[in-house]
Formats: structure tokens, sequence, C-alpha cells
């Protein structure tokens, strides 16, 4: 169920919201609302959530109840953390290393294996994620398990957070599962973060991906440069405001049930660095993997060696983590390239470039490697990479924009480049917020008011297009 379906807009949403106020903000209630939302879309596999549930639940409290015995207690997280793995591994991964195994067979002269027909659990390499983290932080003292499987589950199944993030911790929502309060104001900001998010995915992204969608499938000749670039910069767009899009509508929907979740993204194509990138963008998953792995592996405190070649290890995680696909892969390891250059001499060198010249390195760095990112193969990307560079022509700019972006599009296109840099958005933002008298607490309110009803025109007049990272 999308969030920015009419089912759920008009359904789901009012439903909920009533049936978790009536009941005073039951968490099972809101539980039981969770799992439906998670049911709605994964009928069966269901039963793969609830079973995680009960793996996880107990894994933390054997591994709290052995806190005092370190062997016993490291033994019971190994346990767990496997099973996560071998759970997120068998759906996701398996025929990706079935593929992998068929191409040695290939060359040894033997029979291939068949695929697996494994359908992929929604929401898998987030909820695995969060498992983890919630036992690791039990085992290493930062929490105690939770004690209440009914609470532990909620903090599972949340549906704002459940299928895309943010990657929450139990630290930051263990409080606010037994003592939460819902008032005006916060309900207010909760709709209003929600609008935007709406807005940011069907008034910017949704539009941009159909001239996304419809460069990346051409053929490779006619991928001129116009062409190749006007696709490329419409899935940068296209991405950044899907998943922020998406974080704003969770946190959103989280701040109406009383729940305050971390933020995901800060301006991220604002960036000065490769490094200030990675603070920006998806910063729940950055900081899982600075903390659960980065660090744990020596961080930057081993030699500037061992830090790229962590570095890299973490970006191929990463990579690994967004798909089943080679082209992941290589997005991850682009990524650590350039993070572990910035680690050497080229960091400071570029420390002192001017700030035009650093956000221009970090968009062509960070746009050049959604190509890979967006690719179905690397094949796919090498040829789109070929286009960018002009092997293909220099086709008519007009032409081009005309065939792959009409005047809606390329509006939308502007607005969303505009309110990537926080200059205009918080300039937007401040000039109809707060103030002591009413008029602009009322223009907050028309503004809203006015973005919802345009994203509702535009629900209704286009297909409905799944987040992006629904499919991770």
């Amino acid at each position: 169920m999308l969030f920015s379906s009419a089912v759920f807009l008009f359904f789901f949403l009012p439903i909920c919201l009533s049936a978790y106020y009536l009941s005073r903000g039951s968490n099972l209630v809101l539980l039981a609302l969770s799992l439906l939302f998670y049911a709605w879309g994964e009928p069966i596999l269901v039963t793969v959530m609830i079973g995680t549930i009960i793996v996880n639940f107990f894994m933390g409290r054997l591994i709290d109840e052995n806190r005092h015995l370190p062997a016993r207690r490291k033994f019971i997280l190994g346990v767990g953390i496997a099973l996560n793995l071998i759970l997120l591994g068998s759906f996701k991964y398996a025929n990706f290393f079935i593929a992998i195994a068929n191409a040695v067979l290939a060359r040894l002269g033997m029979a291939p294996v068949s695929n697996l027909d494994i359908p992929l659990p929604l929401g898998i390499s987030f909820f695995t994620f969060q498992s983890m983290s919630y036992l690791i932080d039990i085992y290493r003292h930062d929490s105690h398990a939770e004690k209440r499987i009914v609470n532990f589950a909620l903090f599972k199944t949340l549906f704002p957070q459940l299928i895309a993030g943010p990657i929450v911790r139990y630290t930051e929502l263990a409080r606010q599962l037994t003592t939460r309060k819902v008032d005006l104001p916060l309900f207010a900001e909760g709709v209003e973060r929600f609008v935007i998010g709406l807005a940011q995915k069907v008034l910017v992204a949704d539009v941009l991906a159909v001239t996304a969608d419809a460069i990346f499938a051409l053929p490779s000749p006619a991928l001129s440069f116009v062409v190749s670039w006007t696709g490329v910069v419409a899935f940068a767009l296209q991405i950044y405001f899907d998943f922020s899009g998406y974080s704003n509508m969770a946190i959103g929907l989280s701040l109406m049930l009383g729940f305050r979740l971390p933020e995901n993204f800060n301006y991220p194509y604002a960036a000065l660095s490769i490094q200030d990138f990675w603070r920006r963008w998806h910063m729940t998953l950055s900081r899982w993997f600075r903390d659960y792995l980065y660090i744990p592996l020596g961080g930057n405190q081993k030699g500037p060696v061992r830090t790229g070649i962590n570095l890299v290890v973490v970006f191929f995680l990463c990579g690994l983590w967004h798909g089943a696909n080679t082209t992941f892969i290589v997005w991850g390891l682009y990524h650590g390239l350039f993070l572990t250059l910035e680690r050497s001499r080229f960091g400071g060198w570029l420390a002192r470039w001017p700030l035009t010249l650093r956000h221009a390195y970090v968009l062509m760095v960070v746009v050049i490697g959604w190509t890979v990112f967006r690719a179905p193969t690397l094949a796919g990307a090498i040829e789109m990479g070929r286009g960018m560079l002009g092997y293909n022509g220099f086709s008519n700019a007009d032409f081009a924009l005309r065939q792959f972006a009409d005047s809606r599009t390329l509006l939308f296109a502007l607005i969303g480049a505009m309110f990537s840099f926080p200059a205009i958005g918080e300039r937007a933002r401040a000039a109809i917020s707060g103030g002591d008298g009413t008029l602009r607490p009322l223009a907050k309110a028309l503004c809203v008011g006015a973005l919802f009803v345009v994203s509702i025109a535009f629900i209704g007049a286009q297909t409905h297009r799944a987040f992006i990272y629904f499919r991770f």
C-alpha cells in the first residue's frame, strides 16, 4: 500500500487514526493496524515478519539475561546475527549467488542450477538491519531487551517506517513505546511533513520518473549527449525526491501517532565532498554502517591504508544491501573509492577549492554514480556513460527536450532542483512559518492545504509508482 495512493489516503489512514485515538493510543491497536498495512501488500509474507519478531524478541531476552557472561552473550549474539543474515540472504540474494555459481558451472561444462521462485518481502533489508542493531545494542549494554512482546513487535512494525525506513534504533523508540503524547501542534507538524513528502513524491519524483524511465529504456544509438544527460539528471532528482519524500511522509505519519523518528536527509546535493554527501544522504543507513561495521573494523584509527580498506569493505556491503546486482556493488565501490581518495592528499586539496567547484565536484561524482545505480546492467551503464561523453553525437537540445520532457516536466524539474538546496527551501519555510501574528500560521495552513489539493489532483491524473526504495 503506497502512502501516495488513494486507498491509503482516503481509506486506511482515516480508519487508522480513528481507531488509534479511540483506543487512546493503544500499542496493541497500532500493532494490529501496522500488520494489516504490511499484509495488504504481502498477505503471505507477513508470516516472515511475525517470525522475525518472535525470533529477535527471544534472542534479545537471552542476550540480556546473560549480560554478565561474556562468552555466552557473544555466542547468542552470533546466532541471532546469523539467523537474520540467513533470512535476508535466502530471500534477497539466493538467485544472485545461483547466477554466480552457474557462471562457474558453465565454464566447467556442467549443468546449471535452476533459480528459486522466491518472492522478496517488502522492506526486508530495512527490518533486518533494525533487528541486528537491536541485538547488538543489547550486547553492548547500550540498552536492555524489551520485556513486552507487543512493544517489541510495534518497534519492528510501526507502519510509517516499516517498508523503507528511516532505520530506527530501539533506543530511539523505547521510551516512546510506553510514554508519548500527541497534542495539536505536534499533529499539525506531522500533517505538514506528510503533505510536503506527498508533494515531493507525486509532483516531482513521479513526473521526472517518466522522463528517466523513457531515456534509460532507449537503445544505445539513441543515447546522444543531451538525451543521456537529461535522463541521468532526471533520475538524480527523481531518486532524491522519491526517497526524501517517503522519509518526510514516514516522519509526518509518526508525528501524527505521537512518535518522533530520526531525520534521514539534509540537502545532500548541497554537500561539499562525498564524505559530506553521505552525512546528508540516507543518514540512518550511513549511521548504521558507521556504528555497526566501520568503527568495529577500526574506522580511521589504524592508519590510512586500513582506513581505505575499511571504507571499501563498508561501501561494497552498502551497495550489496541495496540489491543483488553487480550494478549496486559497483556503485558502492565507486563511492568507497572517492571516500578513500578524500582521506588522502586529494581531500586537503579539495578543501582549498572554491565552494562552487566543490559543489560541482560532488554533483558530478554523485550523478555519474546514479548512472550505474539506475542502469539494469553494467553494460547498460557503460552505454549510458558513452552517451554522456558524446560518443553517439550531440543531438539538438530543443528536439531532445521536446521528445522526452514536456513543459510540465521541465517546470517541476526546475522546482525540484531549486528545492534541493537549503537556501531556497529554508527561505520558503521561513516566509510562511512562525511569527507573532495570525497571518503566517494561516499562510502555512493555506500553503499546506493547496499543496495537498494539487497533489491529490496529480494522483488522480497519473499512474501510481512505487517508491524506489520499496524494492530494497
